[in-house]
C-alpha cells in the first residue's frame, strides 16, 4: 500500500506492460522521471569484487532478479542505465558469495545452501538480503537464479533435495524457507516462490517463456517506446 514504483526493484515489468499498451502507452519520460528516479536506481560500487549496476547496496533481495524476468528476457537486454543480464547475474553472484562467506557465521551456509530473498521465516515475514540477513534460506533465491549461475543453482537445488529432503521437501515442492541456526523450517508454500522456480527453471532449459513474451509485437514495441535494446527486435525488422 501506498508503495511508489520507483527502482531499482521487481516493478520494472510494470513499466514494460504501461509502455506495451496498444491504446494509451505511458512515455520514455516516465520511465526517466519516475522508475529511472530515486536514491536507490544507480549504484556501480563493488561488493565482494562484483560491481553492481543498479540498486541498493549488496543487492537487495533476491527477486528483483526474478520477478520481472520470468517473461523478459535480459539476455542483451540494455538501455542508458544498465546491460540487465550483467545486473541480474552479478546481483545473483553477489547474494552468492555473501553466504558463501558467511560473515554472520550462521549455521548451513556455504557454496550449497545459499539464497537471500523476501519470504517466511522463525519470526514473521521479511524480504532477507545481505544487508538483513538472519539466517533465514529461501529456496526461490537459489533455485529461480538458474538462468544466472546454474552451477551454483544445481549444487544448491541437490543439497535441498538429498541432504535436507522431508524437512522442506513435500506435496508442492520445496517448503518456502528455513533457519537451520534457529532449526526452523516453514511447513507451508508460498505461490510467490514456487512460481518463480519453475518459470526460471524452464527458462534456462528452453527459453520457452522467454521467446513467448519476447514474440509479442505489443511487448517489443513497448520496449523500444523506453529506450530499451533487445535481440528480439531483429526477429521482426525492427532496429
Amino acid at each position: 500500500m501506498n508503495f511508489e514504483i520507483r527502482g531499482w526493484n521487481e516493478c520494472l515489468i510494470t513499466y514494460v506492460l504501461a509502455a506495451s499498451s496498444p491504446t494509451y502507452p505511458i512515455t520514455k519520460n516516465v520511465y526517466d522521471k519516475c522508475w529511472a528516479e530515486s536514491n536507490h536506481f544507480i549504484n556501480g560500487r563493488s561488493y565482494y569484487g562484483i560491481v553492481l549496476p543498479l540498486g541498493f547496496p549488496y543487492g537487495g533481495p533476491l527477486f528483483f532478479a526474478h520477478y520481472s524476468f520470468m517473461g523478459l528476457d535480459p539476455h542483451g537486454l540494455k538501455d542508458e542505465y544498465a546491460n540487465y543480464w550483467e545486473q541480474n547475474t552479478n546481483h545473483t553472484l553477489i547474494n552468492y558469495k555473501h553466504c558463501v562467506i558467511n560473515p554472520n557465521h550462521f549455521k548451513g551456509y556455504g557454496e550449497n545452501c545459499w539464497g537471500l530473498t523476501a519470504s517466511d521465516t522463525y519470526d514473521g515475514y521479511n524480504a532477507h538480503s545481505p544487508t538483513n540477513d538472519f539466517g533465514t534460506i529461501t529456496p526461490s533465491a537459489a533455485l529461480s537464479s538458474f538462468p544466472y549461475t546454474p552451477e551454483y543453482s544445481m549444487k544448491a537445488l541437490k543439497h535441498f533435495y538429498y541432504d535436507l529432503g522431508d524437512r522442506i521437501w513435500g506435496k508442492y515442492g520445496f517448503t518456502d524457507a528455513f533457519n537451520e541456526t534457529k532449526n526452523w523450517y516453514a511447513q507451508n508454500y508460498l505461490a510467490i516462490d514456487e512460481g518463480p522456480i519453475v518459470d526460471m527453471i524452464e527458462d534456462y532449459r528452453s527459453g520457452l517463456l522467454w521467446k513467448l513474451f519476447m514474440s509479442c509485437p505489443e511487448v517489443q514495441s513497448g520496449l523500444q517506446r523506453l529506450g530499451l535494446q533487445s535481440p528480439y527486435f531483429k526477429n521482426t525488422g525492427n532496429e
